[in-house]
Parts: C-alpha cells; structure tokens; sequence
C-alpha cells in the first residue's frame, strides 16, 4: 500500500460518517477550531459507549506526551478491566510526539480509537508526516466553512427544523455566518427557534434575530466610518474582535448603512429636505446617530456612495473567501471609507 495521503472534501464526510476501523490513529488539524472540535467530539462520542467514563476515555496533552512518546502506546495497548471499547482523545501543543505515532502504528490496536487534536500544521510538522504515511492513520485537515460546506449547514439545519428560507433572506444570512462552524452552527439554531412555526424564514427573521445580535456594538464603528472618523473606527473595531463579532457581520451593516445613504442622498439630490429624509425611512435610526448620519450625507456625493457599495460588497465576498484574513479585510475596508469621507468633495 502506498503512502496515505489527507481525506479532502467528500471522502472526510464519507469517513467521519464511517470512520474505518483499520485506522483506529485519526488526527485532525486546521485553522477552524470549532470544526476541529466539532469532529473530535463526533468520533469520540461513536468509539466508545460513554464519553464521561474515565476508563473508557483516555484524555492527554500534547506537550506532557512528548516528554514520555511510549505513554501513547501504553494507553493504546491497554485492555480495559471490564471490556468494552475504549479511546484516547490528545490536545497537540507545540511539541512533538510522533515517535509515539510511529511505533503505533506499526502495532495492532483493538477497539481503542486515538482522536488528535491540532491546530494549523505545515505539511512538514513531524505529527502530520506521522499520521499521514502510516498505514493505520488519518489525517484530516478542518478548514473554515466554504460558501458551500456554508450553503449545506443551513440546508441541514433548516431541514431539521422543517423551514424554508426566502432567497433575500437566504443571501443575507449567508452574508452574517462565517468562518468558525461552531459559531454559524449556533445562529442558526437561535433563528430556526425564533421562525418555528412559520413555514418559511423571511429577511426580517433574519435580521432581527442574527442581525440585531451584533447591532448596537457595530453602530459606532459603521458611524464611525461614514463620518471620517478612523479613530473611532480603529477603538471600535478591536472592541468588537475582543467580543467575538464576526467581521463579516460588521460589512453588511456598513452594506445596509451606505445603501441607506445612496438612497437618501438621491432623494436630496432630487430636492427634498435633509431633515425629511432623516425622519423617514431608515430602519429604527436611533436619535443618538442622528449627528454622524448628518454628517455623512455631507461628505458623501451619489456617485462616492455608489463606488462605497461596490468596495464593500467586494470585501464582503473576499472576507468570506479568506476567513483567516477576514478581520484584515473588514478593518481595512472601514478605515478606506473613513478616509475617503475626510476627503470632502
């Protein structure tokens, strides 16, 4: 048998489906934490019969293991008192105990599985080399979510709960969930409680439920952005990364807010009064926004906003394509905008 290689797309979800009892060694690797996780967690809970037994689950960390490689063949090897199936789950660190891999996988293991868990490996790290040319392992990279591995987590989720989803409301969710499978896993499953019931999810299920989440900490930044202030956008931004915000989450509200202005700038353009068009017609414009919103219908001509919407639908594509870069992309994108703004007429 020739060398293993990684599983790639299909043949990771028919394994991890059937995980292949000759290769009992399965390490999963890759930036998307919570897919790592998520992964983990499945192969654990289908190797053994209760995952809270402390002699049925091994749990050992990387970084003691490589001190004492043999440990892992050890825990392997050892047949349980009382039976039954047994597995090692082990958090890699930084250190490396492929020895240990290398002499177990030369050996027969029975009814233990050995679930790995790491974080971003280069083809040359010696864990991965490990797993990957041993006869009785697996190496499975976990990358974030893909517009398509996106496209199915919805399908799934939105077909347990017997939902369908309008096209409109379909893109902009696409547009809030993002890298970390985890974390789209979960506002899915917040708006498929909130639309039970109702047959089909429409724009504002979304938006009220994923949207508004996020809402209040994004206004000051998007704000922030409009009316030429980068300073604002720069302390706003790392706050909103410290709480977790997803940054594609904050270009769709700076989408929605230079849409908005288009739409109002052409109406004043058209002759109506400033202060009409701030009465009406933005969703829910808190009073306290009033001030930035004044000032960037200043700033701003018709055709700057239009340009401003194709910027960010651009970022919004490439945040999504290049999930690690993502905060990169959003922040960039906003401090442009800011800058652009400063520059008056």
């Amino acid at each position: 048998m020739g060398p293993m290689v990684a599983l790639r797309g299909k043949e990771i979800d028919a394994f991890l489906a059937r995980p292949d009892g000759g290769r009992p060694i399965i390490l999963l690797y890759g930036p998307d934490a919570g897919l790592v996780r998520e992964r983990a967690d499945a192969l654990i809970a289908s190797a053994v019969d209760d995952p809270n037994d402390p002699f049925s689950l091994v749990k050992l960390d990387g970084d003691e293991l490589s001190a004492e490689p043999s440990r892992l063949v050890d825990e392997a090897m050892t047949v349980p008192l009382f039976g039954g199936r047994r597995a090692i789950r082990v958090r890699a660190g930084s250190r490396s105990f492929a020895s240990g891999i290398d002499t177990l996988a030369e050996m027969s293991v029975k009814d233990c599985r050995i679930v790995i868990e790491a974080g971003e490996l280069r083809p040359e790290s010696p864990l991965r080399k490990a797993c990957e040319k041993a006869k009785t392992a697996v190496a499975i990279g976990c990358y974030p979510d893909t517009e398509r591995d996106l496209a199915k987590l919805m399908d799934d989720e939105l077909r347990i709960a017997n939902l369908r989803i309008a096209q409109d409301a379909r893109a902009a969710l696409m547009s809030f969930l993002g890298g970390d499978r985890q974390a789209s896993r979960n506002e899915l499953r917040k708006l498929t409680l909130y639309a039970h019931g109702k047959g089909e999810i429409t724009l504002d299920d979304v938006m009220s439920v994923v949207a508004d989440a996020s809402e209040l900490k994004l206004d000051p930044i998007v704000d922030g952005a409009f009316a030429g202030r980068p300073d604002i956008v720069e302390t706003e931004f790392a706050k909103a990364m410290i709480a977790g915000t997803y940054p594609g989450v904050i270009i769709s509200a700076a989408q929605r807010q230079a849409a908005w202005l288009h739409k109002s700038a052409l109406a004043i353009a058209d002759g109506q009064p400033a202060s009409a068009v701030l009465e009406g017609g933005y969703p829910r414009l808190h009073f306290s926004r009033k001030p930035a919103v004044e000032t960037a219908l200043r700033n701003f001509s018709v055709a700057r906003l239009a340009a401003i919407i194709e910027q960010l639908a651009t970022a919004a594509l490439d945040t999504r394509k290049q999930s690690t870069l993502a905060a990169a992309i959003a922040q960039r994108t906003l401090m442009a905008i800011a800058a652009n703004a400063k520059r008056r007429g």
